[in-house]
């Protein structure tokens, strides 16, 4: 098995063989959080109006989602895990749009499998690539705003190709390390409201899930993600 990492929307449409789509703060560990909470799929969309346009069409549809992190005007939700996880989402159906993560689960169009994962379903998605065997494994990093790299997105790109590769990873200290990452600052300033200090300890529940996300439908117009148990 061979492991790339990569950055951003051109590491996406760039991804072979299986992409693992990586967006810690907070999409990927968003997605994982709505699956926990009953969702029975996440349709993850590129553009706002298309997102909109679900919703119009579907109102029972869960609309979330933000821009600069912020949730969007007359969204059901902003992009912040602790509120999912909140809510009882069983049999529903979620639109989800942001900034980064969507945008790589939406351009990894070249892959053979695309996947979205997080440090909350980091082993789990692990042991699902594995399961499939593949020749080519690409993690792509989405980063900040999918412009610029992040360290909570670094730290879980190291750990899946540790474990891809059997190889022991240091997880007692990802928390320490992240919490002083410029990244996660906005955790603990009260101004950011968008941004509670809650969606920083749901981000960092190491392996809460034990299931991987992969993106199904793809052949239509409209692929939305699915749980998968890693031997499934």
């Amino acid at each position: 098995m061979q492991v790339a990492i990569s950055d951003f929307t051109i590491g996406a449409s760039e991804a072979r063989g299986v992409a693992v789509i990586v967006d810690v703060f907070r999409a990927s560990t968003l997605q994982c959080y709505a699956f926990g909470q009953g969702a029975e799929r996440v349709f993850p969309v590129a553009e706002v109006e298309l997102a909109r346009q679900f919703k119009a069409v579907n109102p029972d549809w869960l609309l979330v989602g933000e821009r600069h992190a912020r949730k969007l005007p007359g969204f059901d939700h902003g992009n912040s895990p602790a509120e999912i996880a909140q809510l009882d989402l069983t049999g529903s159906t979620v639109v989800h749009t942001t900034h980064a993560g969507t945008q790589g689960l939406c351009g990894a169009v070249d892959a053979r499998v695309v996947l979205s994962a997080a440090l909350v379903n980091a082993t789990a998605t692990a042991r699902y690539v594995r399961s499939l065997q593949p020749a080519q494994v690409t993690i792509v990093r989405m980063g900040h705003e999918a412009r610029e790299r992040s360290a909570e997105d670094d730290v879980c790109a190291e750990w899946l190709a540790a474990l891809l590769a059997g190889n022991p990873y240091d997880t007692a200290g990802i928390a320490a390390r992240l919490r002083a990452a410029p990244s996660a600052q906005k955790f603990f300033d009260p101004a950011c409201d968008w941004a509670p200090q809650a969606d920083f300890d749901h981000c960092l529940a190491l392996d809460r899930f034990g299931f991987a996300l992969r993106l199904e439908g793809r052949e239509t117009a409209s692929p939305y993600l699915v749980a998968r148990s890693p031997t499934a």
